[in-house]
């Protein structure tokens, strides 16, 4: 089941890697928007959008968790699931040369852009790694900040993930992700749609179920930063939206349910200083 929900997410990411967007995030697909004002809706500013090599930006995403994230120079970074590396480029910029960042990508059409930009951008202090967010190619207590943006939500397996960026990050490392979660529960028909697993919203968990497995791995002040309310229409585009929803009865309650429940959160959170190990916070 777990590789059935990769094998599909692959799929659906390649197809976009090999368009040039759009996926997660407020929907530019069949809307006539660009991805780069979908990019300034999600809190970019127009000079991260200058900042980053030409394709690197490809719309996804459901908040700017660079901004949050507080970085400093020298600082070493790792981006889960990195795409074509527009965050990766942003944090590149905010550590400096002396710091680094590394971006972990499961699609290996989304890692082949990626590198071809950081190729093309002349960014040395940048890598990107093939792997799963579940497991990453990271060493233990080696980097100082973790981010994610609209993409846990996506992992079949979600304890794991969080398990994952406390063993790499160093004692007193920092978490950041923006990620969609769930206000209420979707309709049943809704919940088993493979679109909306790829949209980011069949994924998604209840968001006290999500914060709870933060502080399950051994995170600290695990702290909701800012949740904004994401209508579906905004996620998926309108003609695929209409098919779906063509047939699956929804009362005005549900219907008003639904459009209130999928909110996107930026979340911080610290591993402890004292903690050396991927134990959970227990050592």
């Amino acid at each position: 089941m777990k590789e059935d929900i990769h094998k599909q997410v692959r799929s659906t990411y390649g197809e976009i890697a090999r368009q040039g967007g759009c996926g997660c995030g407020i929907g530019c697909c069949n809307t006539g928007r660009t991805v780069e004002s979908v990019s300034l809706d999600l809190g970019y500013s127009e000079s991260d959008l200058e900042q980053v090599p030409e394709g690197a930006n490809l719309g996804l995403g459901c908040g700017n968790p660079v901004a949050l994230a507080s970085l400093r120079e020298g600082d070493v970074v790792l981006d889960l699931g990195s795409g074509a590396g527009f965050d990766a480029f942003l944090a590149a910029e905010r550590v400096g040369p002396a710091g680094r960042v590394i971006g972990v990508e499961m699609t290996p059409d989304m890692l082949d852009k990626a590198r071809e930009n950081a190729k093309k951008g002349g960014r040395t202090n940048v890598e990107f790694r093939l792997g799963e967010i579940e497991h990453l190619p990271v060493a233990d207590n080696s980097v100082d900040v973790v981010i994610s943006n609209c993409v846990i939500n996506l992992s079949p397996d979600k304890p794991q993930v969080f398990r994952e960026a406390f063993r790499v990050l160093r004692p007193g490392g920092r978490l950041m992700v923006s990620d969609i979660v769930l206000a209420a529960p979707l309709p049943a028909p809704l919940r088993d749609s493979a679109l909306l697993y790829n949209s980011c919203v069949a994924g998604a968990l209840a968001k006290t179920e999500y914060l709870g497995h933060i502080a399950s791995a051994g995170f600290t002040g695990v702290t909701v930063q800012g949740e904004t309310v994401f209508p579906l229409e905004h996620i998926v585009s309108e003609p695929e939206l209409a098919g779906l929803l063509k047939g699956v009865y929804l009362d005005e309650e549900e219907r008003r349910s639904l459009r209130e429940s999928i909110v996107s959160i930026r979340v911080s959170a610290r591993k402890p200083a004292g903690c050396t190990c991927g134990c959970g916070g227990t050592c």
